[in-house]
Order: C-alpha cells, then structure tokens, then sequence
C-alpha cells in the first residue's frame, strides 16, 4: 500500500488529480481511492494497492507543484521521534552566515555555505574553512548576532509544541554551533540539542571547534540512537534542507525536506514547498484544533 498526503492550490484540484491519475496509470499504478481528509480539509489523501514511492512523488510533483507531500509505505501515526537541522529549517538564517557578516565576510563564507548545502562541498571540510574565517570575532558578537538576526520559521514552535503535546521526543541537531542552537532550542521547546562548539579562549573565537564535527553521518546516528531508546521500530520524523540532511531524512519513517536543496529533496519522502512548518502537522492527519501554539 502506498498513501501519499498531498496540499496543494485548490484551484483545478479535480482537473489536476485526473491528470496524475492518468499519468499514474501509464506507469503502471492505479489509484485506489482518493479522498480529502475530513479532520485536515485541505489535505488530498490518495491511495494506491502498490507501487514505486518515488515515481508517484514525481508524478504528484508535476502535477501539483507547488505543494507539501508525503508518501509513506505504511500507515501515517505521529511519530514517537522528530530530529530536525536547524539552520534554514527551524530558522530561516544560515548562522555562520550571519556571524561571518559581522566580521565583513558574509558573501565569502555564505558562498562555501551554499555549495556545501548543495552537496558539492565536503561538510567538515567547508565547514573547518568557514570556522577559519571567524578567528579573532569576540564571543560576545554571538549574542548580537542571534539577538538582530536569528528568527524562527513560522509554525516551528507550534510544529514542536503539538509533538510533544502528542508524546513525541523532540531533538534538534545541527552542523552549526551550541552558542546558537542552544537559546533556539529552548525557544522552541526542543528536548535535546546536538551540535558543534566554537573554541573561545580570552573572549574571541579561536577559528576551532572543540570535540568531533557533527556531520551528515552524526545526524543519521542521533536519529538511530534516539529511536533505539524508545523502543524496536518507533515511528520516527526527520526535517532538513540540505545534503548534510540525506542520511537523517532516509534513516527516518518519515523525512520530509523543508524549502530543500535539490539533492535532499529527492532524498526525501516528502517536502515542504508551500506552506509554514505546521504543514507537517497536518500531513501527519493532526487536526488543526489539536495544534498547541507554541
């Protein structure tokens, strides 16, 4: 069985699934059912007996775009588990990004920024090279930084707030840094936090981290480990945007790509390319009156 959850402009809606329909069944797959759900109105459910996941989301996508989806091999459940990236996800600014600008290299370090989202940089590489640049920026720049420019994206603190509500451990981890992923955490309610550490010594950054990098491969762990603790085959959720995010957003039940680069979009199960992170809510089939503002 395969469900694909799908919100997209109402306007030739019905025109619109009859084409997918079509295209569907000339590679093969028919549509069991298609139904709006009643307790999330804007959202399409479609239903086929089998299938290729990865061929209906590039049918639903030519069709449909701009939309949110998820297609899932099983039954669609709040997850037990939601590991998120931070940057560009739960909040709309790179921060090495932003940081860089106080020391007049935003448009250098937000260059390496990009290519390595993209997946054309080696992570721990760009992200040793960015680090780099900043040596000799005072600590207390940090603050300043995330005071004037870190902003969450909207619907993330009730995307978080609404999981927890439901049981579900939240977990934010990032290839940025604890001087920033910290007070965002807490700010959006997440539980646990894993990141990188900038080495300060007297007051500047040294241009090091202290400790391991948290890569691509330390993402897809965490979600593992986290899961493992609550128990064999608890449904998980991941969210991310960039490349870095591939091996976390395939290792979950559900990874779903927010406003994602190409290469974690096609990675994923699903995407955000229309609407706010509470989108994610309602694909899940969580009813907008049970949402919690966070």
């Amino acid at each position: 069985m395969l469900i694909a959850r799908l919100i997209a402009d109402p306007q030739d809606l019905e025109t619109r699934l009859d084409a997918a329909t079509a295209a569907l069944e000339g590679e093969g797959m028919r549509i069991a059912a298609a139904v709006m759900l009643d307790f999330c109105g804007d959202v399409l459910q479609i239903m086929l007996p089998n299938g290729d996941p990865a061929t209906l989301r590039r049918v639903l996508d030519t069709h449909f775009a701009p939309s949110d989806l998820l297609v899932s091999a099983q039954e669609i459940a709040v997850p037990r588990l939601f590991v998120s990236d931070m940057d560009s996800t739960m909040i709309g600014q790179e921060c090495i990004d932003e940081l860089a600008d106080f020391a007049g290299l935003k448009d250098r370090v937000a260059a390496i920024t990009e290519r390595a989202m993209q997946g054309e940089l080696d992570f721990v590489s760009a992200l040793t090279e960015r680090v780099g640049l900043l040596a000799g920026l005072p600590e207390d720049t940090i603050a300043t930084c995330l005071a004037d420019r870190i902003r969450p994206m909207e619907g993330a603190r009730t995307l978080v707030a609404t999981l927890k509500s439901k049981g579900c451990r939240t977990v934010l981890v990032t290839g940025g840094f604890h001087h920033f992923a910290d007070p965002v955490a807490e700010d959006l309610g997440f539980e646990h936090v894993v990141g990188n550490r900038l080495t300060v010594v007297d007051g500047k950054l040294t241009g090091g981290l202290v400790g391991g990098i948290v890569d691509s491969a330390v993402k897809r762990r965490v979600l593992v480990e986290e899961a493992l603790r609550l128990g064999e085959n608890v449904p998980t959720l991941a969210t991310g945007d960039g490349a870095n995010d591939i091996p976390m957003i395939e290792a979950a039940t559900w990874g779903i790509a927010f406003r994602a680069k190409p290469k974690a979009r096609s990675a994923a199960d699903g995407w955000i390319d229309r609407g706010d992170l509470t989108a994610i809510l309602s694909l899940l089939g969580i009813p907008r009156d049970e949402w919690v503002a966070g």
